[in-house]
């Protein structure tokens, strides 16, 4: 006999058993009976012992949802529902009936049961047989009697007496394997509460809804004010409607903004008025910039505690700024300047180096928007960029060339001897202060060499006395020709060659000496200048008469200063700065001019004679004329419209060599003539073209005492007059173009000097005789001693 109880494998051979439930069906059956049988599917039917049916096919049980809420340990399990039993015949059989199988004892802990399928009659009402696994209600009349019994059913037992009973077995297979354990959120005791109810989802919405509630209430309250806490370059005008807003800026920023400023640039001060450079607040536009609700709740979360800082709206004339800028930039911008030695007479001394520096415009614009945008006090200096440039040389190289170089070179004098012996001179102490140069290296350090030019100057005489001067080559007329007379070269002290002599011996101690070597001196205008410059022949003159002898006193002095000049093509001619000063020390004599629209006296009168003989010969020569001033009353001895005025430093005549060749100027002077003629070379032909005079003006007379300082005029009438200057070829004489002066003259007053009355004899101051009694002439007193 087999083993009752087969262990390890050693189990009895089954056939198989036909339709098979799945695994899923696996899972959701139910376990046999602990003895292995399976009781009859039908009631009455006796039951075979020695071989056990076999478990007859149950059709499989619906899967319900487990509930979706967990329950408690202390609630009640729910009551079964019954269900409608399945007839007995309609239970599947997974075997023939005549089909046995070999029945053993089954060993209900190790051995699992064949499932056996069942078909769902009804609804299934889930159930849990405890806390742990899920369960599933399954009708009791699908599975066959006696398969949960501890042995089989007696026959007298009635199945029918469970027919409505319902047993709940483990739904295990269904169910998911349990979640791993997590923390505790405070939710593990409220199974089946909605993800969106739990306190910490809740906790946050409602937080946010306080906030959206918040915000919209204080978006609301706020209205078109300006927002809380808003200040504008220190003036506060949070929470104030628009036009409060705009009042409070008036009155207290804009003033600011307009008033005076100190500007400071380096040491140098100044002041800005705004107003001129038409910098004004812009009101509305910084409410504007100011004004709007923000709809960021961050910013007016934020505005709650701090300030709101808005930066005012000013507005200018960009143009007009600049230009405040480039005055006070006049006083800031310099050169750098290099340190170097100044000599006076013969003391030396270290002049400090000066850092450049110029103002930066743009930065200084923008700093003065930005400050005058902040709306700081007035009074507090606004600083202005300023860019430096440093200097070549420093105080140190300075004073280093003035103790090794220049304090011994003006220790004493040096003596210059001719190499052949015949002639010696000194150069004495000033001269070589003179002389000094200072130059700045790129090393930094300062040089110091001497001035060829300015030896000569101081040592004229002295070097004039080694061989024999070089002599300037001239222009000569003759009648109707100009040749140039040959420049002669000299010999003697070339100052060049001398100053590089002087130099290595000045560091030395006293007595010095260098001996000169005597060489060729050329000419300073040499004949090649002088023919380049074109001049061979007569290209205008002009003549003008006078009568009065100091007025020919001071034509003769200038005339006699001017003739001989040459200038070059390009250059500008002024007689003031040829002649320099004209008074009593350069031979000037007092004559007639006219001072405040009287004729009267001053040194140098009658210069203007010269002005007008001049000015015609430049009229008639085709060159430029640069100025000349006409007299302010027409004089009848010169051309009118076509005459000029001069005083020293007040009024100048002056005109420019515009032609390709140089001009030489002679002037002439004879008694009661003077003639002044240009040469050069003949560009035009000129034709002086006057209108006839209009706009006359007739004198008033004037009446003055003759206190001794009234001069009678006769007067004459005032006029406007315009000369034509026609230019034409001299080869053709065809006309080029024109050129108008227009001249307006002042009608010369009639002065009348009125003889001064005598003055008025004083009245008497002796007493009145006493009247005569009864009108009788008085009796007049004999006198002493006299006889009739």
């Amino acid at each position: 006999m087999s083993d009752p109880n087969p262990r390890d494998g050693d189990q009895p051979e089954q056939e198989p058993v036909a339709d098979a439930p799945s695994a899923q069906d696996e899972d959701s059956t139910q376990r046999l009976a602990a003895d292995g049988t399976v009781g009859s599917a039908r009631p009455g039917t006796p039951e075979a012992p020695a071989a056990p049916r076999p478990a007859a096919a149950v059709p499989p049980v619906q899967q319900l949802p487990l509930s979706p809420r967990r329950r408690s340990r202390d609630e009640p399990a729910p009551t079964p529902v019954p269900v409608e039993q399945l007839p007995t015949s309609e239970l599947p059989s997974a075997r023939p009936a005549d089909a046995t199988v070999e029945a053993g004892p089954t060993d209900v802990a190790e051995e699992t049961p064949a499932p056996v399928p069942a078909r769902p009659a009804g609804p299934v009402i889930p159930e849990r047989e405890d806390d742990d696994a899920p369960t599933a209600v399954v009708p009791a009349a699908v599975v066959p009697a006696g398969i949960f019994d501890d042995g089989p059913r007696e026959p007298d037992e009635d199945p029918t007496d469970e027919d409505d009973a319902t047993t709940v077995v483990p739904a295990a297979a269904d169910t998911p394997p349990p979640a791993p354990p997590v923390e505790d959120d405070g939710t593990a005791d409220e199974p089946g509460r909605r993800w969106w109810k739990r306190p910490a989802v809740l906790a946050p919405v409602g937080l946010l809804v306080v906030l959206g509630v918040a915000y919209g209430a204080d978006l609301l309250v706020a209205g078109d004010d300006v927002p809380r806490n808003t200040v504008v370059a220190g003036v506060d005008i949070g929470g104030m409607s628009p036009v409060a807003a705009a009042d409070t800026l008036t009155a207290d920023l804009a003033p600011r903004v307009t008033a005076d400023h100190v500007i400071v640039a380096d040491d140098v001060q100044g002041v800005l008025s705004p107003a001129t450079a038409g910098i004004t607040l812009d009101v509305d536009a910084t409410v504007d910039a100011a004004g709007g609700q923000p709809l960021n709740p961050w910013t007016r979360l934020t505005s709650l505690f701090g300030d709101r800082q808005v930066t005012p709206v000013v507005t200018g004339d960009e143009t007009a700024l600049d230009a405040q800028l480039e005055q006070f930039a006049g006083g800031v911008d310099r050169a750098p300047s290099d340190a170097t030695i100044a000599v006076e007479g013969t003391t030396a001394s270290v002049v400090p180096a000066v850092t450049g520096r110029m103002l930066d415009r743009a930065g200084a614009a923008d700093a003065v928007t930005e400050a005058l945008a902040s709306g700081g006090d007035p009074e507090t200096p606004i600083e202005l960029p300023v860019e430096t440039t440093d200097v070549l040389v420093h105080e140190d190289a300075a004073q280093q060339a003035l103790d090794q170089t220049v304090t011994p070179a003006l220790s004493g004098p040096v003596t210059v001897v001719g190499d052949d012996g015949s002639a010696s001179a000194e150069v004495g102490v000033e001269a070589i202060a003179g002389a000094l140069v200072f130059t700045g290296q790129e090393d930094g350090s300062l040089a110091v060499t001497l001035d060829p030019a300015a030896l000569q100057a101081s040592l004229g005489d002295e070097l004039g006395e080694f061989g024999t001067p070089a002599q300037d080559a001239e222009f000569q007329v003759t009648g109707n020709a100009i040749a140039v007379v040959p420049s002669v070269d000299g010999t003697g002290i070339d100052p060049t060659v001398l100053a590089g002599q002087l130099l290595p011996v000045l560091t030395q101690p006293a007595p010095r000496q260098v001996t000169a070597t005597l060489g060729p001196v050329p000419a300073d205008f040499t004949t090649d200048e002088a023919n380049a410059l074109g001049i061979t022949e007569q290209i205008s003159t002009f003549t003008t008469n006078f009568t009065n002898s100091a007025s020919g006193t001071n034509i003769r002095v200038v005339a006699g200063e001017v003739d001989g000049a040459v200038v070059l093509p390009g250059d500008t001619f002024s007689l003031n700065g040829y002649t320099g000063p004209r008074g009593e020390a350069e031979g000037y004599v007092p004559a007639g001019v006219i001072n405040n629209g009287e004729f009267t006296q001053a040194v140098g009168g009658g210069i203007s004679q010269f002005a007008t003989t001049m000015f015609n010969a430049v009229f008639f020569a085709g060159l430029e004329d640069v100025f000349h001033k006409p007299h302010s009353y027409y004089i009848s001895r010169y051309p009118a419209g076509r005459e000029a005025t001069v005083y020293y430093d007040s009024i100048d005549l002056s005109w420019r060599n515009d032609s390709p060749t140089g001009v030489y100027v002679q002037a002439v002077w004879q008694p009661g003539a003077l003639t002044v003629t240009f040469w050069g070379t003949q560009r035009y032909e000129i034709e002086s073209v006057s209108s006839d005079r209009y706009n006359v003006r007739t004198p008033v007379v004037q009446e003055k005492p003759d206190d001794g300082n009234c001069s009678p005029q006769g007067g004459a009438n005032g006029f406007d007059i315009t000369v034509t200057r026609v230019f034409k070829d001299p080869a053709t004489g065809q006309q080029i173009r024109t050129e108008d002066f227009q001249t307006r003259y002042a009608a010369e007053p009639v002065i009348r000097c009125i003889p001064v009355a005598p003055p008025a004899a004083p009245e008497s101051t002796a007493p009145a005789a006493p009247a005569t009694p009864a009108g009788r002439r008085p009796v007049r007193p004999r006198a002493v001693g006299v006889t009739s």
